[in-house]
């Protein structure tokens, strides 16, 4: 059984059409990371899942439950990290995940909880005095009340600092490790690129990508980047490079130029950047990244859309 499943789902708000028949699945026990730019239409499709927005038409399923007629079933079997999440300065950890116990009708632990996202030495300590990290994590503890079947993350990382952002990827993984299915949301793609299983992208409203990401690299073309060392970069030698024939793509990295290579051999692309631009000196070949391949996605150029 699917732990999501999106059929022609479509949303429109007056004039603007959010999410556009979108087809979506993630299997149960996978970590799936959805990605977009701003006002692509991802926290509209978090909303929908919730039935916190009804669409405006096709299907929601979560874990075997119809997301509009069955919503509260939905809710009590998922944890929400929401991105404009708020704590109370004057509630300790314990209380805050207290309350979600008594919210959601279960009766765990909530030091245990506290402890399971590594903030339990301050379950008595007002959340006015915890940093970003430790807020954040009291509000993941809060999520995980019920032992929920899904975790729904918006944005888990943003304002972390990379030992926060490694500690939160950690417990996402060690959730997931007990089971959980999780469905995040983020712009940070290192976090995406280490964690998920599968990755899809959305770009107004549509679903451009859903795949590995080995597999975007190999429906794209792009799985592999040239870095050329051509002596002087400057911007003119930017633009040189991308009136290359086969050249999708150019920008400048640590005086380098780095590029992907659509349509042609690497090898006669590199003959063109020694006849138009100048002797190369080094070049190295190097896997695209997640965001190689977001950008390949949501900038326009997206003949290969899956």
């Amino acid at each position: 059984m699917a732990a999501i499943e999106c059929s022609n789902l479509s949303k429109r708000f007056g004039d603007v059409l959010a999410v556009d028949d979108l087809d979506l699945t993630i299997e149960d026990g996978e970590i799936f990371g959805f990605l977009g730019p701003n006002g692509a239409g991802k926290s509209t499709t978090i909303d929908i899942l919730l039935d916190f927005v009804r669409p405006s038409s096709g299907a929601v399923s979560v874990m075997g439950h119809d997301a509009q007629t069955e919503g509260r079933t939905v809710r009590q079997r998922t944890g929400v990290l929401p991105d404009a999440y708020h704590v109370y300065d004057r509630l300790t950890g314990r209380q805050h995940v207290r309350f979600a116990c008594e919210m959601k009708g279960v009766d765990d632990d909530p030091v245990a909880l506290l402890d399971r996202t590594g903030v339990a030495g301050a379950a008595d300590r007002r959340a006015g005095g915890y940093s970003k990290g430790m807020r954040q994590r009291l509000v993941l503890a809060m999520a995980l009340v019920g032992d929920p079947d899904l975790l729904i993350l918006d944005e888990p990382s943003t304002g972390l600092d990379p030992n926060g952002a490694r500690e939160m990827r950690e417990i996402i993984q060690a959730e997931n490790d007990r089971g959980t299915t999780v469905f995040f949301s983020s712009h940070i793609m290192e976090q995406v690129e280490a964690v998920c299983d599968r990755v899809g992208i959305i770009n107004e409203g549509h679903l451009v990508a859903e795949n590995s990401i080995d597999g975007l690299r190999d429906a794209t073309e792009t799985g592999e980047i040239l870095v050329v060392s051509v002596g002087h970069v400057d911007q003119t030698t930017v633009e040189r490079v991308q009136s290359i024939e086969g050249v999708s793509g150019a920008a400048i990295e640590d005086g380098r130029v780095r590029l992907s290579v659509t349509g042609r051999s690497k090898f006669r692309v590199l003959e063109s950047i020694d006849d138009a631009v100048g002797p190369i000196e080094d070049f190295e070949v190097i896997e695209a990244s997640l965001e190689d391949l977001f950008a390949r996605y949501t900038t326009g150029n997206q003949g290969d859309r899956m």
